[in-house]
């Protein structure tokens, strides 16, 4: 079924009513099961939360449209204001998700499954992880986040979350020795320097850069406790930034998780259906790469062509000044339709190259 235009702005604003910081997102599934079903899709929710709708047909390539129904916390107040609609997630990542559905509803040479993930703004990943061990390999993957209309993402960086925690014996202030908070500085400068030594950039969010960022510090004279989030660029080695840590600190060193940096040739068949479709929409196609996280980082141990794509200004992530503007978000769905349908050629040209018998030379007389 093909929805009508004004149902994608109606789809999104109820999107962003229905508040689903990570850890609850059942709400938001129920609702856009709901809403898919009522589209003609196929639809559940996972074991994990994650919701799923399918269209369609069976039997053609399979293209994985993966978006996230989480959000961090922080109220945006639901509102219109000209063709700017505010909350929380519109454009992280709601807004790109509204875009999927209604790409995934009107597919007809792609089976189109369109998934809503739980978790992605947490470490861990816990619904793109679940579709790794229970989903097939796509074809191909579309992973909804914030790009622009005109913009394709190709690549994020990683990441580790180092936690340090220390205790000190009580001390005088005018003691030499280190207090738990010194030490919890000196600790944080330590990897940062270690970061900076081995991955080092004169532009500390170059896409090859390493990089650390304190998230939280607190202590006293005799305990402290400090929180770092790292971005690392493709081939970094974890295990050698690990055994640094722990080498050189006398407190307590734990990782939350290791997530390597993903990034894709600008021939990637669905880099070139996303640049095609956006220059026929006018536009012209901006490639990026960005120093956070997503779900493609986890997505891209399938091996399969795979990009990022969704309406919306990346710098508004996490604000509170969250909005998109409603004619980017409709563009973007007219841009999802035209990159649809050029795939579905590549990926069965690509098919039937793979299958198809090569000539062997031979240097033999007979």
């Amino acid at each position: 079924m093909t929805p009508p235009a004004e149902h994608l702005t109606w789809l999104l604003r109820s999107m962003l009513s229905i508040p689903s910081v990570s850890g609850h997102e059942g709400r938001l599934a129920a609702f856009l099961a709901e809403q898919m079903e009522h589209l003609g899709m196929d639809t559940h929710i996972d074991a994990a939360g994650n919701v799923h709708g399918a269209a369609g047909p069976v039997g053609a390539p399979t293209v994985l449209l993966l978006g996230h129904i989480d959000t961090v916390p922080g109220a945006v107040p639901v509102c219109r204001v000209g063709d700017l609609l505010y909350g929380r997630g519109a454009v992280d990542a709601k807004g790109p998700m509204a875009a999927l559905i209604t790409a995934a509803a009107r597919a007809t040479n792609v089976r189109a499954v369109v998934v809503g993930a739980v978790g992605e703004e947490v470490p861990g990943s816990r619904g793109a992880r679940h579709l790794l061990r229970t989903l097939a390999p796509p074809d191909a993957v579309v992973i909804g986040e914030p790009s622009g209309w005109d913009g394709v993402c190709l690549g994020y960086k990683g990441r580790v979350g180092v936690e340090y925690e220390v205790t000190r014996p009580p001390l005088h202030t005018s003691s030499p020795e280190p207090t738990a908070v010194e030490a919890a500085v000196a600790f944080c400068s330590l990897a940062k320097d270690y970061l900076r030594a081995q991955y080092g950039s004169a532009d500390s969010i170059a896409f090859d850069a390493a990089s650390g960022t304190v998230v939280s510090l607190r202590g006293d004279l005799s305990r402290a406790e400090a929180l770092l989030t790292c971005r690392v660029p493709l081939g970094f080695d974890f295990d050698a930034f690990e055994r640094h840590l722990r080498r050189h600190s006398d407190g307590t060193v734990e990782f939350d998780e290791r997530v390597a940096a993903v990034r894709r040739p600008r021939s990637d068949p669905v880099a070139r259906a996303m640049r095609a479709a956006i220059m026929l929409q006018g536009g012209d196609p901006v490639l990026k790469l960005k120093a956070g996280t997503s779900d493609m980082n986890v997505a891209d141990r399938w091996g399969v062509p795979m990009v990022a794509y969704g309406p919306g200004d990346a710098h508004l992530d996490h604000t509170s000044d969250e909005h998109i503007v409603l004619p980017e978000l409709h563009r973007s769905v007219a841009v999802l339709d035209t990159a649809l349908s050029r795939l579905a050629t590549l990926l069965k040209k690509r098919a039937a190259d793979a299958t198809r018998p090569r000539e062997v030379l031979s240097s033999g007389t007979g």
